[in-house]
């Protein structure tokens, strides 16, 4: 048999999803499908759970919504996934909301340009290291982790965001993650970060020092819901693009522990949010 493409553990609910997804046989994804050794049909039956089946690729570019809403496939192993060819991720992963352990090791996105809701809804991942991860040409990382529950980890430290337009509830809904360092972030070309960090009510730091907001417009619920943060360092935060003040409504509306006096900031309009939003929040507000 050719490479294997990818090995996938999952209820056959969820095979027969992937199945009729975009249908993974057509000229989309140009792979056959093995089910228990044999080559898989539209008209084969799934009949045991925890089925194992072999995906044997030929050649692709667009992974676009590959397992969409296989609620509950729990393991996926694709470490000999041969991606040198593909440009979309996008979706890739979207609604896996019982999917515990991903291998991503082995993946090349060299090429890869978007990668938005790659990982959206993914509500019982814990950890994903995307160390090997080449996002260079990458420019849209919308919603890329967004409700991703119960992740505490991530390493994002060779992420390359150099080309990165649109930030969107990146990481909103991670309820879990108490940390994150996103000090080797260039946002030089970004210019919306709308409810980038929004409900993370676990955080309590965040590494922003590198960031450069130059060219965002769009900064409105950015830490919305942020429940545990103590501090920030906003001092790098230039908020002259941004001309509508709705573009900054409730940026911090419901940081309950964030006083005024912890936040580090050297332009004025993050100043008269902050007193909107603390005031709102009954928290104490005072200047010096």
């Amino acid at each position: 048999m050719d490479k294997i493409f990818a090995k996938i553990i999952a209820n056959s609910n969820d095979i027969g999803k992937i199945i009729q997804r975009q249908s993974l046989i057509n000229d989309k994804f140009d792979c056959e499908i093995y089910f228990n050794e044999n080559k898989f049909t539209n008209n084969a039956r799934l009949e045991k759970e925890n089925s194992i089946v072999y995906l044997f690729n030929k050649k692709y570019y667009n992974l676009s919504d590959m397992f969409e809403n296989c609620s509950l496939l729990t393991s996926i192993n694709l470490s000999n996934f041969n991606t040198n060819n593909v440009t979309i991720m996008n979706y890739m992963f979207i609604g896996c909301e019982s999917l515990t352990s991903i291998n991503l090791s082995n993946f090349n996105t060299n090429n890869v340009t978007d990668m938005s809701s790659m990982f959206s809804g993914c509500k019982s991942l814990t950890s994903i290291d995307l160390s090997n991860f080449n996002t260079n040409k990458v420019t849209s990382m919308i919603g890329m982790f967004y409700r991703c529950e119960s992740l505490t980890s991530i390493n994002l430290s060779n992420f390359n965001t150099n080309n990165v337009t649109t930030t969107i509830c990146m990481f909103a809904y991670c309820k879990s993650l108490s940390s994150i360092n996103l000090s080797n972030f260039n946002t030089n070309n970004v210019i919306n970060m709308y409810e980038m960090f929004s409900f993370c009510k676990s955080l309590t730091s965040i590494n922003l020092s590198n960031f450069n907001t130059n060219k965002v417009t769009n900064m409105s619920s950015m830490f919305s819901g942020c429940k545990s943060l103590t501090s920030l360092d906003l001092s790098n935060f230039n908020c002259d693009k941004i001309k509508v003040t709705d573009n900054m409504k409730e940026m911090f509306k419901d940081c309950e522990y964030l006083k005024i006096e912890n936040v580090k900031y050297n332009d004025f309009k993050i100043r008269d949010q902050l007193l909107i939003d603390l005031k709102s929040n009954s928290s104490e507000c005072n200047i010096y």
